[in-house]
């Protein structure tokens, strides 16, 4: 599929801003066999006296910028043209739980595609009991890591309600687990949560998700969303897949992936640091259009 993706993140602050350094990171990835960005530009407005363009760790690119100067707001817009395919399983490789242990420690390497990566805590997920405990009682003997990682993704897509209101961004997995309801950045938490504490690496992506419309009625501008899924490392043999437990699927053509980490606060669309005070207002507004050949 062939998609041109817009974004657009306005902050209006309260009192003027000043001294402000953001790190942003919203332009889709290329990725060998998976998605390719044809082309891609990121505005900021005001222009900031500093930028920069990096790679991460985990190799996505980012930007950082710097404006000294006051200003009441911020504009972040972004534009891209990204081609992806859809990913799909093939015959399940993947070990029983019991033997992936040894494969986890067969594997050497530190870069950063490596699964180790993705085992144990991480800024936003600790242990948690009562996770683990529904980890557990989701498992059947006998289960490869790929039929555990399916049967948590249908069980959190079952068990738990959509709802915007329920959480914020700071919401923990715990919270969220208790609550039973939140949005895609909490089920994909939980779920890593869930998986890390069967010793199964999981990490969180970070990107964009098309949705379509109903039967008879227009696509609204702008109603498409920013999204999370889970990518669960399923032994050597199979390697990563991704699954979308807010939406009980693989993640698959409409899934465009913007950066893969450990938890969100690797790949936080906007992260930063200004001087202010008061409050301040959100919009964002996404478009991902097909393009037709």
């Amino acid at each position: 599929m062939l998609y041109d993706l817009t974004l657009h993140m306005g902050y209006i602050y309260d009192t003027l801003a000043s001294g402000a350094r953001h790190i942003i990171r919203i332009m889709p990835l290329s990725i060998p066999g998976r998605q390719r960005l044809i082309a891609g530009t990121l505005s900021v407005t005001p222009s900031p006296e500093e930028r920069t363009v990096f790679d991460d760790f985990f190799q996505q690119s980012a930007t950082s910028v710097f404006l000294r100067a006051p200003h009441d707001k911020l504009d972040i817009r972004m534009q891209a043209r990204v081609s992806v395919e859809s990913p799909s399983l093939t015959a399940d490789f993947s070990p029983q739980l019991s033997r992936l242990p040894a494969e986890l420690a067969s594997v050497w390497s530190l870069d950063p595609q490596s699964p180790h990566h993705l085992a144990g805590i991480s800024p936003r997920i600790g242990e948690n009991a009562a996770i683990a405990a529904y980890a557990r009682e989701t498992i059947k003997p006998g289960m490869t890591i790929r039929e555990i990682a399916m049967a948590l993704c249908k069980r959190i897509y079952k068990d738990f309600k959509y709802d915007g209101e329920a959480t914020t961004v700071d919401t923990t997995p715990a919270e969220a687990f208790k609550l039973k309801r939140g949005v895609c950045q909490d089920f994909s938490h939980i779920m890593i949560s869930a998986l890390r504490s069967l010793g199964i690496p999981a990490g969180y992506v970070s990107g964009f998700l098309r949705t379509i419309p109903p039967a008879g009625k227009e696509r609204l501008e702008g109603a498409d969303a920013m999204h999370a899924w889970v990518r669960v490392w399923c032994g050597e043999a199979t390697g990563y897949i991704e699954l979308d437990p807010t939406n009980d699927i693989v993640a698959g053509s409409d899934h465009i992936v913007v950066g893969y980490g450990r938890d969100y606060s690797d790949i936080a669309p906007v992260i930063g640091v200004l001087k202010s005070y008061g409050n301040q207002q959100t919009t964002q507004a996404v478009d991902v259009i097909p393009v037709k050949h």
